[in-house]
């Protein structure tokens, strides 16, 4: 029965101790410490131009401050201290934090509440619960927010990305843009979008303590001022005593971050303490963040400050508050976290693939205009275009080669060029054809062969200057001359073809050639008796000895003897001839007596 009672015992301890444990876990702020700096709406009612306008002379249209930032590579990565400060005298003690990071551009980052995404669902979260999320291994509450719709507010933008732009409303600003330069101060919403070296973290405050090494805060008051503030006017928010948060940098470009412990009114410090204490501390340029029961400072994901809000259920106790944006220093970590997938991150340093560089291994190493405008850059160099080479692309291809890289040979022949993008030839005078391997018709000559010769009876002309004395090369001729003979014998076959085709005539060539002599026989003859006739004189004495052996009756008597019926008897020999028998006395009718 003891031991029953013993056991009943342990197990009411046991469950007492669980509900006792759940209590506390379920424990939440009562965001009873609140310090606003503004009753109505959130931010300045003065415009950027005013703020410039009205800000002392030295400082020239410059609204805020930029200084190179610290870029030590080995460790640590961020120093902390606790301090307990005698700011309020004597009597009165400030506990708190200052973080100093040394290498900001890598292993400093603004938070969204719970992660990303946070305020774009107006979410608030723990600084603890954000922190241990990310890994932080220091971190602190950082932005504003809306305690009625718990909306995060000011410009803020996380690794780069932009979550919130205020649309120029105008509060002091802590950013670190792209190449590591540190910004702090009043900035145009053309300053906060600029994509030359945009932000790669931002954050706003309410008031700038640090300008120059010099306390700001009256300017500060005049540039941010608004009729009324939850807390009272201008100055009792700036003079009231309270937890305080700020941010700022060092001559060396290392970024402090500083939490002071308090409750509002009671315990804490001012930011005139808060400037003053930061200065004495080397801090060259600094903001003030969010303060108040907000103001809470974590070591790896554990609480390491005193929070003022009370609990509830139970007020005896003191609860972190749920915030908005936080700074969480981090171990390095390249951004973007892949290297732009150009590079490898090892301890938060990209090591980029050969051809890339930069921090992120997001540019190229080869840079336009390395490559002038026949290439361009990649990862390997010059690419050039078709046509051209060299490592920067400024080299045409030398004759004979083309296209990529000058990689292809010319394949034109008979001295022609190619193209040294596409390889098309160029033929010299007196060829053409795709790679000039054909030499130009006869009667045609010059570039492309569209020039026709203009010789004598038609002859060819040379085929590359179009003369027509020296028209053709040895080998040409030699053609020539073969097709020449070749033609002639077909032309000599093709007419003994036809001759033998043709109809047989009657008479044979030798019968028409005995005709044809015979005839000029004739003919001569012929020709030599007119002749004879012609000329009678020639004959000479000859032709009397002949004539005496003939009489001559004229041709009157014979006709008038036949009419009569007598005929006349022929003379003797002997008798002389008359004059009558003359061979020049011709007949005519008058000496006939009729």
């Amino acid at each position: 029965m003891a031991k029953v009672s013993a056991r009943c015992l342990l197990l009411l301890l046991l469950w007492l101790g669980v509900l006792h444990s759940e209590t506390q876990h379920n424990r939440v702020s009562m965001n009873d410490d609140l310090l606003l700096p503004y009753a109505k709406r959130h931010g300045s009612a003065h415009s950027h131009r005013h703020i410039r306008d009205c800000q002392s002379v030295v400082h020239g249209n410059v609204t805020y401050e930029t200084w190179p930032s610290s870029q030590h590579g080995g460790a640590p990565l961020a120093e902390s201290s606790v301090f307990v400060s005698d700011a309020r005298g004597a009597t009165q003690w400030a506990y708190g934090h200052m973080t100093t990071v040394l290498d900001p551009l890598r292993t400093l980052s603004v938070l969204e509440p719970g992660g990303p995404g946070g305020c774009g669902f107006n979410h608030r979260a723990k600084v603890a619960e954000t922190a241990e999320a990310a890994g932080c291994l220091f971190s602190q509450n950082a932005g504003f927010f809306n305690t009625s719709t718990d909306q995060c507010l000011g410009n803020i933008v996380s690794d780069g990305r932009l979550v919130r732009d205020s649309r120029g409303v105008q509060n002091a600003q802590f950013g670190i843009r792209k190449d590591g330069t540190l910004v702090l101060g009043y900035l145009s919403e053309e300053d906060v979008t600029d994509q030359g070296n945009p932000f790669f973290q931002l954050v706003s405050g309410v008031g700038w303590l640090l300008r120059k090494g010099q306390v700001y805060i009256n300017q500060s008051i005049q540039a941010e001022c608004d009729n009324t503030q939850e807390t009272g006017s201008i100055s009792k928010f700036v003079d009231v005593v309270s937890g305080r948060t700020a941010i700022g940098h060092d001559a060396d470009g290392k970024v402090v971050l500083f939490h002071v412990d308090g409750q509002t009114g009671v315990r804490g410090m001012s930011l005139w303490e808060v400037a003053n204490f930061l200065k004495k501390n080397g801090v060259v340029n600094a903001i003030n963040l969010d303060g108040g029961g907000s103001a809470t400072f974590v070591v790896n994901s554990s609480l390491a400050s005193y929070p003022s809000d009370h609990c509830k259920p139970d007020a005896r106790w003191r609860c972190a508050r749920a915030v908005s944006t936080i700074l969480c220093v981090h171990p390095r970590r390249c951004h973007p976290r892949d290297c732009s997938g150009h590079g490898e991150c090892l301890q938060g340093v990209c090591r980029c693939l050969e051809g890339w560089r930069g921090a992120g291994c997001e540019g190229l190493v080869c840079q336009p205009p390395a490559c002038g405008a026949h290439g361009v850059c990649t990862s390997g160099g010059c690419v050039c275009d078709a046509g051209w080479s060299g490592h920067n692309c400024s080299k045409e291809c030398m004759q004979g080669f083309y296209g990529d890289s000058c990689n292809q040979t010319c394949a034109c022949a008979n001295g022609g060029s190619c193209d040294p993008v596409h390889g098309r030839c160029t033929c010299r005078p007196g060829f053409h054809s795709d790679l000039c391997q054909q030499e130009c018709p006869l009667g045609f000559h010059g570039a492309s062969c569209s020039e026709e010769c203009h010789c004598e009876d038609q002859c060819p002309c040379d085929p590359q200057t179009g003369s027509c004395t020296n028209p053709l090369r040895d080998a040409v001729n030699l053609t020539l001359q073969r097709a020449g003979h070749c033609l002639a014998r077909k032309m000599f076959t093709t007419w003994r073809q036809e001759e033998a085709t043709e109809i047989q005539p009657y008479l044979t060539e030798q019968t028409w050639l005995i005709i044809a002599i015979g005839l000029s026989s004739l003919l001569l003859v012929s020709l030599v008796g007119h002749l004879r006739r012609a000329f009678p004189a020639s004959a000479g004495h000859g032709r009397l000895s002949v004539r005496r052996h003939y009489s001559s009756v004229p041709l009157t008597d014979i006709n008038s003897s036949v009419a009569s019926g007598k005929v006349s008897q022929p003379r003797k020999a002997g008798v002389e001839p008359d004059d009558s028998d003359s061979q020049d006395e011709t007949w005519s009718p008058r000496s006939g007596g009729s």
